[in-house]
Order: C-alpha cells, then sequence, then structure tokens
C-alpha cells in the first residue's frame, strides 16, 4: 500500500496562528518590555484567525461542508469531557483557594529542621500541585513563602524558588485533575489512572534525584531561623481526598464532587468563607477555565479541516521519514509536542493542537493510547518548566519581586533541577528501559 503523501499546505493555518501568537509575544515580551507580554495576545483571536486561513483554503469544498468538517470534530465525546472536566476541576480550585496550599506548606516547614527546606519546599509543592491540578497556582501561592524561607535561613533565592517550581511541574505532570492530564487522555483516549500509572514510573525516579541533589547542595550553606505561621490542618482534607480518589481510580467527576462538597463544608464551617464568597469563588474558578476550553473547541476545529484537506498525512510522512521505529516515534512525538510548547509557551495548548496527530502517530508506530498520553504531557511540561517566558516562569519572578527579592530568570533555570532530570528519565524510558506490558483495551 502506498503512502500518503498528504498535502503540506494544509497545514499553513497553524503556521499562521504561530507567526501571530509567537511573534506579537517576541515583540510585545522582548522589543516593547511589556511584563507578561506571551500573555496579552489573545489567543482565542490568533486560533480564530488560523481557522479563517483554513477556511479560505481547498475550494473544492464549499464552505457549509467546512462548517460541517469542524461540526464533526466538535461532536467528539472527548472534547466535551474535557471542557467539562476542566470547569469542574477550576470550581474545585476556587473552593478550596490559597488557605489549604499554605498550611501545607506551614506545617511542613514547622516539623522539619531548616537545612531541609528547599527540599520541604520541593515535596510540598509536589504534594499543592499534584492535588490542586495547577502548577501556575502552586507557584503563587508557595513562591511568597520560598522568598520569606530564603531571606530568614540563607539559602539562595534560585534554589528556594527552582524547588517549588520543579514541584509545581511534577503535580502539573502527574494530577489526574490537571489540564494537561485531562487534554493529553482525552486527545489519545485512555484513561486517566492509565496514564498515571505510566507517568509516574517516570516521574517519580526524577523527583527522587531531583531530592537527592536538592539536599546535597543545601548540606553546604549555613542555616539560621525559623519560619513560622499560622496554618489549618483541616483545610488540607479536600486535597487528600482527591489525591486518595485520584491514585485509587475513581471517576475523575466523582473525585471533584467529592472535593468540591468537602471544600464548601470545611471553607464555611471555618469561616474562611462566607457562602457569599464560595458561590463566588465558584464562579470565578469555572470562569477561569473559559479561554482553555474555547482553545480546546478552536483546536478540534482547526483540525477537522487540515485533517480533510490531507495536512495530518503530509505531517506523519514528513516524521516517518526523520523517526524510524517505535522509539523514533514517541522521541519524534515528545519532539513534536515540546516545539508546539516553545511556540505556545502554554503546555495544554500544545497538547490540544498535537493531540490528533500524536493519535495518529500512535497508530502509524504501535504506542499504546496511555504511552502517548504520557509522552505528551510529561514533554509539555518538561519545556514549560524551563521556558524563561512561561507562565510558570513569569509568575515565580513576579511573586518574587512583589516580595522584594530581585531575580531573573536566567537565574533561576539552572536550580530547576526536576524538569532536566525529567527529561533524563523519559528518554531512558523510551530508548533503555523496555515498554510494561498491560493487559488492557488500552494496552
Amino acid at each position: 500500500m502506498k503512502e500518503k503523501k498528504g498535502n503540506v499546505l494544509a497545514l499553513l493555518p497553524i503556521g499562521v496562528f504561530l507567526v501571530l501568537y509567537l511573534g506579537l509575544g517576541i515583540v510585545f515580551e522582548y522589543v516593547l518590555k511589556i511584563e507578561m507580554g506571551f500573555y496579552h495576545i489573545p489567543i482565542v483571536v490568533a486560533f480564530i484567525a488560523a481557522i479563517f486561513v483554513a477556511c479560505m483554503q481547498n475550494r473544492k469544498v464549499s464552505f457549509d461542508e467546512k462548517l460541517e468538517i469542524m461540526g464533526k470534530s466538535l461532536s467528539d465525546k472527548n472534547i466535551i469531557t474535557m471542557i467539562l472536566i476542566f470547569m469542574t476541576a477550576g470550581i474545585f480550585v476556587g473552593v478550596v483557594g490559597r488557605g489549604g496550599a499554605q498550611s501545607v506548606a506551614y506545617f511542613m516547614l514547622s516539623l522539619v529542621p531548616m537545612r531541609f527546606a528547599p527540599a520541604v519546599l520541593f515535596i510540598v509543592a509536589c504534594f499543592i500541585s499534584t492535588a490542586m491540578g495547577t502548577s501556575t497556582g502552586t507557584i503563587a501561592l508557595i513562591v511568597p513563602i520560598a522568598v520569606s524561607v530564603a531571606n530568614i535561613t540563607g539559602f539562595s533565592p534560585a534554589l528556594c524558588i527552582g524547588s517549588v517550581m520543579g514541584g509545581a511541574m511534577f503535580g502539573d505532570n502527574l494530577s489526574l485533575i490537571s489540564d494537561t492530564t485531562i487534554a493529553a487522555c482525552n486527545t489519545q483516549g485512555c484513561t486517566m489512572k492509565d496514564k498515571f500509572r505510566e507517568n509516574f514510573h517516570i516521574a517519580f525516579p526524577a523527583a527522587l534525584v531531583s531530592v537527592v541533589v536538592i539536599l546535597m547542595i543545601s548540606a553546604g550553606v549555613e542555616q539560621h531561623g525559623v519560619v513560622r505561621d499560622s496554618y489549618s490542618l483541616i483545610q488540607i482534607i479536600p486535597y487528600i481526598l482527591v489525591l486518595i480518589g485520584g491514585i485509587a481510580g475513581m471517576n475523575v467527576f466523582l473525585i471533584l464532587f467529592v472535593g468540591i462538597v468537602t471544600g464548601a463544608i470545611i471553607m464555611t464551617a471555618t469561616g474562611a468563607l462566607t457562602p457569599l464568597q464560595l458561590l463566588s469563588n465558584m464562579g470565578n474558578g469555572a470562569s477561569g477555565m473559559f479561554e482553555t476550553s474555547m482553545v480546546a473547541i478552536l483546536v478540534s476545529a482547526l483540525c477537522g479541516l487540515m485533517k480533510e484537506y490531507g495536512g495530518f498525512d503530509a505531517l506523519l510522512y514528513g516524521i516517518k521519514k526523520i523517526f524510524r521505529g517505535k522509539k523514533g516515534g514517541q522521541f519524534g512525538m515528545g519532539l513534536l509536542v515540546g516545539v508546539m510548547d516553545i511556540a505556545t509557551a502554554n503546555n495544554t495548548v500544545a497538547i490540544v493542537m498535537t493531540g490528533e496527530i500524536a493519535r495518529e502517530m500512535a497508530k502509524e508506530y504501535d504506542i499504546s493510547p496511555r504511552k502517548s498520553a504520557s509522552i505528551l504531557d510529561t514533554f509539555s511540561c518538561i519545556f514549560q518548566g524551563i521556558l524563561p517566558y512561561g507562565a510558570q516562569m513569569l509568575y515565580a519572578v513576579s511573586a518574587a519581586v512583589t516580595m522584594g527579592c530581585q531575580i531573573s530568570a536566567f537565574e533561576i533555570i539552572p536550580k530547576l533541577y526536576y524538569p532536566f532530570f525529567l527529561f533524563i528519565s523519559s528518554l531512558l524510558f523510551i530508548f533503555v528501559i523496555p515498554e510494561r506490558k498491560v493487559l488492557n483495551k488500552n494496552r
């Protein structure tokens, strides 16, 4: 059977999107020196422009037929599921708020000697991001504490902030309610439980090595002072329930429902929130996921047109010429989502954009859905975790500056041990360690 070469021009809309989004982002961030420049660009508008270009292509297909193609792409069950989980996860984060996350941090810091503080910050960030499903939220909450630790104990701010960022990316990659996990699982058609198990074998060794390295570096620093603040252990309960439910393989909607209900009861019973504030936070949490949900819709519509025009066939044909065999295909898939993440500075968007292509690649290279979902999530988090213009880094630097700590992204990057070790671990599991045989429908 002759391979389809496809139509390279069908990929033009992606090029248009990248020129608009990446090009304007670079101008805003580095030429005009606008703070958080990349995040002033309306990504939804850039995708609509790309869809407009796609609609202008292929005159053999009428506009009504193009609308029908896009409509069929949006009718996929995975798209609806993804959006509902996005919204529900947003409500959960809105309910539990910042109190529980900061309580975990201060509780852990009160238990251990200060010489272990950077490692504790890493572990706390791992727990919080895995329970909350958000790396940026974890960074915004824990980095101010990390700066205080650095000021009081004598550790470098870069080490403390880098430890928090590394832990935040651990949870971003592993959490069952992270938007990256939701996107990866739904685009690849695998269960979150299977993807978590696949990912854990890659992420946990990288996290373990990161802790050891942080402890070794910390050992040579003379410490002084202690970090103390009030905390409420009861506010940690919703995080623990969500974490346990996720690991146990419970339905994600049920997990989030339990977290929302227990969080609402605890936050109102302890006086942390009034009923009116609780409702407002729920609404804000859901609306905070609007852009991500809209991107999922627009990308699905765009991919439907590009696939119809032969764009996916052209991309697969090119990838197969470069990457040979199953291992090469896995690495190619990782690089594809990594390059898209560099271009968009958003790992969720990168996964959504490459998800359909990755699913086709998985079929071509005989890669299981759980493996392809794991690769998409892991490599997107690796690249996102070290981007100097990524949201995570910008939030970290901004939070540090707010606390009176003048630091640049390039001072923090060398201290981002976890993303670098995660990359090494990923390569080992692709090229060296044999893939585990799992007897289920997702293989």
